[in-house]
């Protein structure tokens, strides 16, 4: 399955490469939400929020009751998720705030993610787990763990209805995703497993789908080299 991806920054949507360099902008938010409407799922990502800069909660809002998202950036409380939720959000995306990091050893705030699932129910919690070179980053990208994203997918099993795997060194690059990791990931997990960055092609999200694993799509969608 596609799932497109909504980015806001600044009050636009954008498209970032590997998080960092502003590629794409746009403020024409109707004709994408009409565009979008046929999927039964999409993603929609609050950077500013994410990268602790302030946030879109007014245009995230607006935009989960007119699609079916899954939210995510700066969800790092009981109180924030449900807030969310009650928006209109079908699902919300934690990242950082399931991590820590104590003394140069990174683990999972499992205690977290059990508060948080028995607050708004496991399925209702994609677990965002963001790699680079193999560690997960943390804190919109800004900052790094030692901690694989298998340990996280491990610990994090019982708490939450589907994982979200980005691999940020292929972000916005349009480079193909590395299909062995998603085989690897999903050999980890019963959970849904949705996968990001650098996907190109609908021959990648068929071979994905073929492994039952889900596909986001940005880059590619809004420079119309992927059909949405």
């Amino acid at each position: 399955m596609l799932i497109p991806s909504i980015d806001l920054l600044g009050g636009q949507i954008v498209q970032l490469v590997q998080g960092e360099k502003l590629k794409l902008a746009f403020d024409d938010f109707e004709y994408w939400i009409n565009r979008f409407s046929k999927y039964p799922l999409v993603q929609l990502i609050d950077l500013d929020a994410a990268m602790r800069q302030g946030d879109n909660a007014a245009l995230v809002a607006q935009i989960a009751q007119r699609l079916p998202v899954q939210v995510g950036g700066g969800v790092g409380t009981v109180a924030k998720a449900q807030a969310v939720l009650a928006a209109g959000a079908q699902r919300v995306i934690v990242g950082s705030s399931l991590f820590k990091e104590e003394q140069g050893i990174g683990s999972v705030n499992v205690a977290f993610a059990a508060e948080l699932a028995a607050a708004v129910g496991p399925e209702r919690i994609v677990a965002g787990i963001d790699s680079r070179g193999g560690n997960i980053s943390i804190k919109g990208w800004k900052a790094q763990i030692a901690l694989t994203p298998d340990d996280a997918i491990a610990a994090l099993e019982p708490h939450v209805g589907a994982f979200l795997y980005t691999h940020i060194d292929g972000e916005g690059l349009m480079q193909g995703f590395p299909i062995a990791i998603a085989q690897r990931l999903r050999a980890l997990t019963q959970r849904q497993l949705i996968v990001a960055g650098g996907i190109r092609a609908q021959s990648e999200i068929d071979a994905l789908q073929a492994i039952n694993v889900d596909a986001v799509a940005g880059m590619a969608v809004y420079t119309n080299i992927l059909e949405a």
